[in-house]
């Protein structure tokens, strides 16, 4: 890439000026995201329509009101982040004192998505100021409207000498991991992870990724009739109402007792109505499949007989228009692709189970999946789902509450994982 060498120069003397590693400057960076934020809340949520369709509420939700907190906190917490912390030493150094100072990377690249291609391109950066780096972000070239508005406007608020946006698609992505970086944050599918992780490691360069994964919900035959309304409700919210299920944190599958399955289904089909009419189609709440890949992938997952016959509510499709109905399935084949593939789409399927405990085999006899959300008043189950599953988190009796502070790892991802220095005398 013509100029990336300079661009990378550039950066490098200015980590190397010191002027990023005082708190004046970090300060000034994160209340320039700050005004960043209030004078373009507009332009993102038109963008955001652009790319994804995305209604202004879910994008004040989940990307301009996740940027602005993340900011505001990091701007009250940055010089106890930096302060240097007193370390633990053997007796045997007596009278020596030790101290765990934080230190900045240096040159950050961070791979934004397109699924969330404002908060999660912008949280990184907001972690990596406050650590003091200096930055190449690049936007997912997926979201061609948020990439290019933010390679535009950002310039406008941080420091250019410091902060830059590289905007274009794949063959600028291979150019940027063929540099040496100082730390590489990536949030993707694992297929690019692994791409991504593999030019990592040509120069050891330390490297974040945030990847999906699919992430269960359990229900038990506990919950009375009201609390099951309120159920319903939120896993119509984190399966369709977030990004239309492509979100690594959207529910992928359901686990409930054989029982139950036909209570759960109806409450579903008619909370689905209620959020979003009876023509799906034409709500102006779910947001569009992505571009004609994603839309393709998801149309092959319907079209195996064996899933086709698992549908129990909705399942139509206009490929002209790329919709795809939120749709249920019933006990889709454990070994299909639909159930051994993140789905990233509107497709939910309900897996039945003679007991609900035995959701913690199902679960963990499968990879890690993000999260795991669980609908139980059982103690004991609770206990059992903490201490016999591994997942990025749990959230019991409801969904997407972690999700902030899901962000906000992100953004401390960069700022935690430094260097450090031990000082003795």
């Amino acid at each position: 890439m013509e100029g990336l060498e300079g661009t990378l120069a550039e950066l490098r003397d200015t980590f190397k000026s010191g002027r990023t590693r005082s708190a004046a400057w970090r300060k000034s960076q994160l209340r320039a995201m700050i005004e960043f934020v209030q004078d373009n809340e507009e332009e993102i949520f038109k963008v955001l329509d652009q790319d994804v369709g995305k209604h202004p509420v879910e994008a004040y939700r989940d990307e301009v009101g996740v940027v602005a907190k993340s900011a505001k906190l990091s701007l009250s917490c940055v010089e106890k982040w930096m302060a240097p912390k007193k370390g633990n030493l053997p007796l045997a150094f007596f009278p020596a004192s030790a101290e765990v100072m934080p230190e900045p990377f240096g040159v950050v690249l961070i791979m934004g998505s397109w699924n969330f291609p404002i908060s999660l391109t912008l949280d990184p950066l907001i972690g990596a100021i406050s650590a003091g780096n200096v930055v190449v972000l690049k936007p997912s070239e997926l979201s061609p409207a948020c990439s290019s508005f933010l390679a535009e406007t950002i310039p406008k608020y941080l420091d250019p000498k410091s902060v830059k946006v590289i905007d274009g698609g794949i063959d600028v992505c291979q150019q940027l991991l063929q540099q040496n970086w100082d730390k590489i944050f990536f949030t993707g599918s694992q297929r690019v992870g692994r791409i991504v992780m593999t030019a990592a490691a040509q120069h050891l360069t330390p490297v974040t990724l945030e990847l999906g994964g699919k992430s269960p919900a359990i229900l038990d035959s506990s919950s009375n009739p009201t609390n099951m309304k309120v159920i319903a409700k939120r896993i119509v919210a984190a399966k369709w109402g977030s990004c239309s299920g492509q979100a690594c944190i959207a529910i992928d599958y359901m686990l409930v007792e054989e029982k139950l399955a036909s209570y759960l289904m109806d409450l579903l089909e008619k909370t689905i109505k209620q959020f979003f009419g009876e023509n799906p189609r034409e709500s102006k709440s779910l947001c569009k499949i992505l571009n004609k890949n994603n839309f393709k992938r998801l149309l092959d997952l319907l079209k195996d007989p064996l899933i086709r016959a698992s549908v129990v509510y909705g399942g139509s499709v206009d490929e002209e228009t790329m919709y795809i109905e939120p749709t249920i399935l019933l006990n889709p084949p454990l070994d299909s692709q639909i159930m051994t593939e993140e789905i990233f789409g509107p497709l939910l399927p309900i897996i039945t189970l003679n007991n609900i405990y035995d959701s913690i085999e199902f679960i963990s006899s499968r990879p890690k999946p993000l999260v795991i959300y669980a609908f139980t008043g059982d103690e004991t189950f609770k206990k059992q789902i903490l201490s016999k599953t591994s997942s990025g988190s749990v959230t019991f009796n409801d969904t997407l509450l972690q999700v902030r502070s899901q962000l906000f790892h992100l953004l401390a991802s960069v700022l935690l994982e430094l260097g450090v220095h031990y000082v003795s005398c």
